[in-house]
């Protein structure tokens, strides 16, 4: 009886690997727009699709930005300048792309860029704290897909959106888990919108890596105009000590994060090219062994896991 149970195990592994190893043909007719392509995923997935011969359609926050990753590819990636907060920008790169695809349409949208400063104690942070991440990571993430669907379902393309493990579970104060459980939200309500266009929908799940949006030096620098903003009665509450534990934590936790990011550009290039993506893709080893499966567990545990060596505030004894 255990045998057939391996024999079955490994017959649905074997079919699992066939299935995911289905490529599509004609990769280099098809056109993909990425946001937030000057550091970081954006970068080194435009590479990494301009390489396949796809038809890469790059937008950067800077000039810098563009000028280097046009210098580091071939001349069939183009760039724009895109400020995914300002919907002038985005209405005006939509333009820029139905003008390049034309009656093609576009095969991949993929909603890259991201922040992760304001951040830290909730309660250390100010209504626009929240918003300046909100309108990045959420909002504009909704504006660029809205305005691009149309291109999209042309082509019977992909939407994939750069969520984070920390949209499963919260694992610092702020706004960045609130606009990463929304992008997940998004994704689901998205998904089942564009099944009768035939569009598949997929969302990256990246654990900790070595990027821009884990610079510690950043995050300190965004924890001390915090702590600095709040008022002296939180001060009091939270004590010099707290703040400088929190400070100081920035730098371990860079400790933990991956440097290779081809672990998470690896999915979305998956998600864009197989003939069977995925709906949900776990990036890092972080991801999947440790922070999704701490989402599971009972409350108490997970909160138990994630506050151990956490001082306590100055006036709780």
């Amino acid at each position: 009886m255990w045998f057939l149970g391996l024999a079955l195990l490994g017959l649905s592994l074997l079919y699992r690997w066939y299935r995911q190893s289905q490529i599509l043909e004609n990769l280099s007719d098809k056109y993909v727009f990425i946001t937030g392509c000057d550091t970081g995923f954006g970068h080194l997935l435009a590479k990494q699709l301009d390489k396949r011969g796809m038809r890469v359609l790059a937008a950067c926050l800077t000039e810098k930005g563009a000028k280097n990753l046009k210098e580091e590819t071939s001349s069939r990636l183009q760039t724009i300048i895109l400020d995914v907060t300002d919907s002038r920008h985005v209405k005006s790169s939509t333009k820029w792309v139905s003008a390049i695809v034309k009656d093609k349409g576009l095969w991949g949208l993929v909603n890259n860029a991201g922040i992760g400063i304001p951040g830290g104690i909730n309660e250390w942070l100010t209504t626009d704290d929240y918003i300046k991440i909100l309108k990045v990571n959420l909002l504009g993430v909704i504006d660029v897909t809205i305005n691009m669907l149309p291109m999209i379902r042309k082509a019977q393309g992909r939407v994939v959106n750069v969520g984070s493990v920390a949209g499963r579970i919260t694992v610092c104060g702020g706004g960045y888990c609130i606009s990463k459980h929304g992008v997940e939200s998004f994704s689901d309500s998205l998904r089942r919108e564009m099944l009768p266009f035939g569009v598949k929908v997929s969302i990256i799940e990246p654990g900790f890596f070595k990027t821009e949006l884990t610079n510690p030096d950043l995050q300190k620098q965004s924890i001390k105009l915090t702590w600095e903003q709040t008022s002296e009665e939180v001060k009091r509450s939270y004590g010099a000590e707290y703040y400088r534990t929190s400070y100081g934590y920035m730098d371990s936790v860079e400790s933990f994060c991956s440097t290779n990011l081809s672990l998470a550009t690896d999915c979305m290039e998956h998600a864009l090219t197989a003939v069977y993506p995925w709906t949900r893709y776990s990036a890092g080893w972080d991801s999947k062994f440790i922070l999704i499966p701490l989402s599971y567990l009972p409350t108490v545990i997970t909160d138990y896991l994630l506050t151990i060596g956490q001082p306590k505030p100055a006036q709780v004894s």
